[in-house]
């Protein structure tokens, strides 16, 4: 009922045996994940990143990997320390830019695709955040953080470390290296921040958003201006409320392509739109009214304009014609989860992520048809071959109020019909996330695949307010968090209990940032469902959440009001409100320094716990902020979920040997 575990060091651990060989934590944990994958301009060549644990040095290392298009071995193409990352192929194919912190600060580099040493670019006081090849190959553009100001630091100097809330923004403007001079040219400046950016098809010109400073919950001041890179004159060009961003430039140069919010109040949970707008007569035409999800733009090309949506757990492709707004999908198959989509210029051919329920993911390319025909160039499913082959299945049913609720049901490779199993639930974090079904996912907390060798079930509910499902399911929980999140996972449990598949006296739940609220939320409402509960940074009283977290309009938005203007609607929705209620054994996880969801959420409920005599174990990670991106952290995550639920949910309870 005590403990408050910092720097925690787990020994490995072997798990139960399967059909095939047993994994471990830290198998789970070194597995080499595949990531931004970037197509040549010819379409002949793919680039892509592979990451990998350094357990020596207590990080995740990434190195970048060039393969054929049509397949082949693949070849690595950066080494040396630390990482490289955000691979960019120069438009005529000769050089591919990337970043790399094997300094001290985040650079840019090129490094030639015949081979060689890289080459440093830039090195300023402050690392690369973004940058673009212009058309020409011969410059690109970057942005950078600018330097702390003087009086900052004569201040630092007088008076010691300290940040004035809301007036200690440091901003990010673009810059232009000329590659043959190593000339580096500001060309923005002043108080705003640049976000994301776009060369127009002659070189002149730079699309950007931008928004009025660093602070997350400044994201909906975003709007879009044009520069002239020689003169350096500005204009404006879309100014609207909420967000306006991602401009992508029409292949004639006379219109611009950008994701927006077209000013409708609740951003956070309702539809966003692809619009167009015309630099000669500044229309604004949207796009993709009729397309009920989140779109994703890509680019403009010649073909038409692509981007990536979910839809209920898959993912795809989708090219919409400017002119006429119809809406093709691009797909190998219907169980199909496409990521990470890059474009050749013309639109023929792409390079992306793909997985399955029995595909661990790995980089493809293609020809773009409507149905695809992907060329595997990565093998990193090698890893997993030797694993248990346990099965994921997407599963349906209707929640407290008659929403239909889908999640992904993982199953041991060694499931019996007729054999009722524990439940392991595992809720993902948003609420506009998703569960997909992925075979020894990317999921660095929750073991799932140790579970199922251990002969448990694992159910990942797709609850209401999660991507892939429109709009109006997404609005199913506003002035209704944790409320009716909490009919979705019970009613899931009854779901399988009554299909024979549960016990449902043997259930656990668990869950990171919005599913830690959820776990909380069933931990003191509804603690009598459960033998054991997980909270990874999760929201306990929403009134200490908004007045500490830096996205402060996420509560105005889900809640429709402040702590001032309906403290009612926070007391319904905040876990502490039914502390009294709580008595399922619950293990708190947190990183000390989260300033999303921060450390004070933990600390009231693991008193709250503590007070009404319930076991409760709070860990904090020292030096993390919202998430854990260390191995060594990631190992003590998942030793301690695996461990809390075995102790719980097993006969015999207990710890698993060390």
């Amino acid at each position: 009922m005590k403990h408050i575990l910092v720097g925690l060091g787990v020994a490995l651990t072997l798990f139960g045996a399967g059909a095939a060989r047993a994994q471990t934590i830290d198998e789970l944990v070194s597995l080499k994940r595949a990531g931004a994958p970037a197509i040549s301009p010819d379409g002949r060549r793919v680039a892509y990143t592979v990451r990998e644990a350094n357990w020596e040095e207590n990080r995740y290392d990434t190195q970048i990997w060039i393969a054929n298009a049509d397949g082949g071995e693949p070849r690595r193409l950066t080494g040396g320390p630390k990482s490289s990352t955000q691979p960019a192929w120069s438009p005529d194919g000769r050089w591919i830019a990337f970043l790399s912190d094997r300094t001290d600060t985040r650079q840019l580099y090129r490094i030639a695709v015949a081979g060689g040493e890289a080459e440093r670019l830039t090195s300023g006081e402050e690392g690369v955040n973004q940058f673009a090849w212009a058309p020409d190959s011969a410059a690109l553009a970057f942005t950078m953080t600018e330097p702390v100001s003087a009086a900052q630091k004569e201040r630092t100097q007088k008076y010691g470390d300290l940040t004035i809330e809301d007036q200690d923004h440091r901003m990010a403007h673009l810059h232009l290296l000329t590659l043959a001079t190593r000339e580096i040219r500001q060309l923005t400046m002043g108080g705003f921040v640049v976000g994301s950016f776009a060369w127009s098809p002659d070189g002149t010109r730079l699309a950007f958003d931008h928004r009025t400073n660093t602070d997350p919950a400044s994201g909906h001041t975003a709007d879009i201006t044009v520069l002239d890179v020689t003169s350096g004159r500005r204009d404006l060009v879309v100014s609207q409320a909420g967000p306006d961003s991602n401009p992508r430039w029409s292949p004639d140069g006379r219109a611009l392509a950008f994701q927006t919010a077209m000013s409708k109040p609740f951003f956070y949970f309702q539809n966003s739109e692809l619009a167009v707008v015309s630099l000669d007569t500044r229309e604004i035409r949207v796009l993709t009214g009729a397309f009920d999800e989140n779109p994703s733009l890509l680019e403009w090309t010649p073909a038409g304009i692509f981007f990536s949506a979910s839809q209920r757990t898959w993912a795809y492709l989708f090219k919409v014609d400017p002119a006429t707004r119809a809406i093709t999908r691009h797909a190998a198959e219907e169980a199909w989860i496409g990521t990470s989509f890059s474009l050749t210029p013309d639109g023929a051919h792409t390079a992306f992520l793909a997985s399955g329920p029995a595909r661990f993911p790995d980089v493809y390319t293609a020809r773009i048809t409507p149905t695809l025909a992907p060329t595997r160039v990565s093998d990193l499913g090698a890893q997993v071959a030797a694993w248990p082959a346990h099965a994921r299945e997407v599963v349906r049913w209707k929640s407290q109020d008659g929403a239909e609720i889908e999640g992904v049901l993982h199953k041991p490779a060694s499931f019996e019909a007729g054999r009722r199993y524990p439940l392991l639930i595992v809720i993902h974090g948003g609420p506009t996330g998703i569960s997909r079904p992925v075979p020894y996912g990317s999921g660095s907390v929750y073991p799932i695949d140790l579970w199922l060798s251990e002969g448990a079930l694992v159910l990942e509910p797709n609850y209401r307010g999660s991507a892939g499902y429109g709009e109006a399911f997404r609005s199913l929980n506003v002035r209704n968090l944790g409320i009716g999140d909490a009919w979705d996972v019970l009613s899931g449990i009854d779901h399988l209990v009554d299909a024979g598949l549960v016990d449902g006296s043997r259930v656990g739940t668990m869950g990171w940032s919005q599913g830690g609220y959820i776990s909380a939320f069933l931990t003191t409402r509804h603690s009598d469902r459960f033998k054991a509960v997980s909270v990874g940074a999760g929201i306990s009283n929403w009134m200490t959440y908004y007045v500490n977290t830096d996205i402060h309009p996420f509560t105005r938005q889900y809640l429709k009001a402040t702590p001032w203007d309906d403290p009612q609607i926070y007391a319904d929705t905040s876990p502490m409100t039914y502390i009294k209620q709580a008595s399922a054994p619950t293990l708190i996880q947190h990183g000390d320094r989260d300033q999303r969801v921060p450390a004070p959420n933990a600390f009231e409920l693991y008193q709250g716990l503590v007070d009404q005599g319930v076991p409760a174990q709070l860990v904090l990670f020292r030096g993390f902020g919202h998430g854990l991106d260390r191995p060594k952290a990631n190992r003590g995550a998942m030793q301690q979920n695996f461990d809390w639920f075995k102790q719980h949910l097993w006969p015999g309870g207990g710890t698993t040997p060390q």
